[in-house]
């Protein structure tokens, strides 16, 4: 049977209730269902003890214009799972039980649906993985953005038809969400019983009920040999009943799930039809009006293949048009064209002349067609920017090459490698600059990260002007042969970073990587290329140790399956290699005494 999404969603119209959800899914009160072996994990908020209520009184606070009305929903709860084929495969009823892998996908999956979809709204979320099924319960304050106030309503329906509505709604994009994972949505307006929140959360973490069957007629009697017993059990009326009842039992489930897959297969079906239908709508949106129509309006007549009046002669042919008057001559393309043309106006007449004939959306395609032409145009006819470099300053690439081996502790050789294969140089404000290339055969700058090295306290970082973040990365490669394709990547978050993992692998192994190794500097998942890194066996993903490290390696994880997550000991990887450096010079110190003492 496949794997089903769930979703549901609760009220909790005062503190109280925030605070008495807070207390079972924070594991502040005994809970008879739960493990207390495993550990359940907050996906979002701190974990600083601050309590639930306080969370939500402080977002109200902080961000609706008015007081709360007395009836309005403070916080809605929304529990998050799949059904147990998705997390144990094969074997949904061992209750307790899961596969690693497809908890933590599923567990990211649904994390970045919540930021997707509420963002700072969801001020807390637990991962339950000490009860039957994992499953997450997210607190969403429901502000309405416009009005600045509560609004559960607004966020998920009231009661009713609208609430089914928006409530089926929101289970299509959240299946979408795990959809990649294998799971999929229930049957859309399926007559199936909604539990709530509660009631299903019991549900979930409750035993398989076995049925018992006592009957005295088919107890054996005493002294009574199995044979007989046998014998004589299977002449019954009542075992015989219970066969029959047996075999319709399995034949009515096996229908049951023949129809549970045919309605699987037509909800699909129908998916995929209503976003042909969604396309074929924003299609025929973003086209322009007909200009037979236009002309029509503007009181042309329509003869002998050309539209005439006012003294022009236009023939239309598609999106264009040609006036063959004597005193015009000249042509266009689109419904504002030809407005402003035949009615000898500017541009906003011609949008307001549009409204009024065809009004507001029919305008709004005329000028989305009139946008798309001349960006088209513009496209075509204008040169591609191309990326320039700062200028090199020679006389100033010591000074950054001391900086980079004096205060950031790598070693000088790479440093003056990376230096004379134009990856890194000094500009005229003594920024160290990182050069940008893209990944390929014939890697070109696509950009450059300045680090500020003149003075003291110089914190001055940034891209220079025209980099392009997504087409090119700051990267070098060891070990290996040159010729090799790599087997690891290792991406960090700047290059200074890089280079200095670099150089902790090298000095932890006392030589270089045994296999061809690409380290690179990747700022964000958003400018990460996932196309050339997607058959690299071996990622890594030494981003820094904070939330935002920890957020965007799960984003990598998303798009690169086979990535793990690396975490430095230090405040970041450079610091760890200036650590690591003081550990061996003190060794060395050690060493020497120890030397000296025997010599004497």
């Amino acid at each position: 049977m496949a794997a089903l999404a769930i979703l549901r969603v609760e009220k909790l119209k005062s503190f109280g209730n925030v605070g008495g959800s807070s207390k079972h899914t924070a594991r502040l009160q005994d809970t008879p269902n739960a493990d207390t072996t495993k550990k359940n994990i907050r996906l979002i908020g701190m974990e600083d003890g601050t309590p639930l209520e306080e969370l939500v009184k402080t977002k109200i606070a902080s961000t609706t214009k008015h007081k709360p009305r007395k009836d309005a929903v403070l916080c809605s709860e929304i529990f998050l799972s799949a059904s147990p084929e998705y997390f144990r495969p094969h074997d949904p009823s061992k209750a307790g039980e899961w596969d690693d892998k497809r908890m933590a996908d599923f567990a990211t999956a649904s994390y970045f649906w919540l930021k997707t979809n509420y963002g700072d709204k969801c001020v807390r979320a637990e991962l339950h993985l000490d009860e039957a099924t994992p499953h997450i319960h997210a607190y969403v304050v429901p502000i309405n953005d416009k009005t600045k106030q509560l609004s559960h309503k607004e966020m998920f329906g009231g009661d009713g038809r609208a609430a089914s509505i928006k409530l089926s709604k929101l289970q299509d994009s959240y299946a979408e969400a795990l959809a990649p994972l294998g799971i999929e949505r229930g049957v859309k307006g399926s007559k199936a019983t909604h539990t709530k929140v509660k009631e299903y959360y019991q549900a979930v973490n409750s035993e398989p009920l076995t049925a018992v069957i006592t009957n005295n007629q088919l107890a054996p009697t005493p002294f009574e040999s199995a044979r007989t017993y046998i014998a004589r059990i299977q002449q019954h009326d009542d075992f015989q009943a219970i066969n029959h009842q047996l075999a319709d039992r399995a034949f009515m489930a096996q229908r049951l799930s023949r129809a549970e897959q045919r309605a699987r297969d037509s909800e699909k079906e129908r998916q995929r039809l209503e976003k042909r239908v969604q396309l074929l709508e924003s299609t025929s949106q973003l086209r322009d009006l007909p200009l037979e129509d236009v002309a029509w309006e503007l009181g042309l007549n329509h003869d002998h293949e050309r539209w005439r009046g006012h003294g022009h002669i236009i023939n239309i042919d598609g999106s264009k048009f040609y006036d063959f008057s004597p005193e015009q001559h000249k042509g266009g393309g689109g419904a504002i064209d030809l407005v402003m043309h035949v009615n000898s106006c500017n541009f906003r007449e011609a949008i307001t002349w549009l409204h009024d004939r065809f009004g507001e959306a029919g305008a709004e395609r005329a000028a989305i067609a009139h946008a798309r032409n001349a960006t088209s145009e513009i496209i075509q006819s204008e040169p591609r920017p191309q990326f320039r470099l700062p200028v090199e300053d020679k006389a100033k690439w010591q000074l950054v090459s001391d900086y980079l081996t004096q205060k950031r502790g790598i070693e000088e050789n790479l440093v003056q490698a990376l230096h004379e294969r134009g990856l890194v140089y000094a500009d005229d404000q003594q920024n160290a600059v990182f050069v940008m290339r893209n990944l390929g055969d014939l890697p070109h700058a696509q950009g450059a990260f300045l680090r500020g090295t003149r003075g003291e306290n110089n914190s001055f970082k940034g891209y220079e002007k025209g980099t392009k973040r997504r087409e090119g990365w700051f990267y070098f490669h060891l070990g290996g042969q040159p010729t090799d394709p790599p087997e690891k990547v290792v991406l960090c978050k700047s290059p200074i970073d890089a280079m200095s993992i670099a150089m902790l692998e090298y000095q932890v192994r006392g030589n270089a990587p045994p296999t061809r190794t690409l380290y690179m500097a990747v700022d964000s998942p958003n400018s990460l290329p996932v196309e050339q890194l997607r058959h690299i066996p071996n990622v890594q993903v030494a981003f820094e140790r904070d939330d935002a490290g920890d957020t965007a390696a799960r984003a990598v994880k998303e798009l690169l399956p086979q990535s793990k997550r690396l975490k430095c000991k230090a405040g970041d990887w450079n610091q760890q290699l200036l650590d690591y450096g003081r550990q061996l010079r003190q060794q060395q110190r050690r060493q020497s005494r120890r030397e000296e003492d025997l010599s004497l």
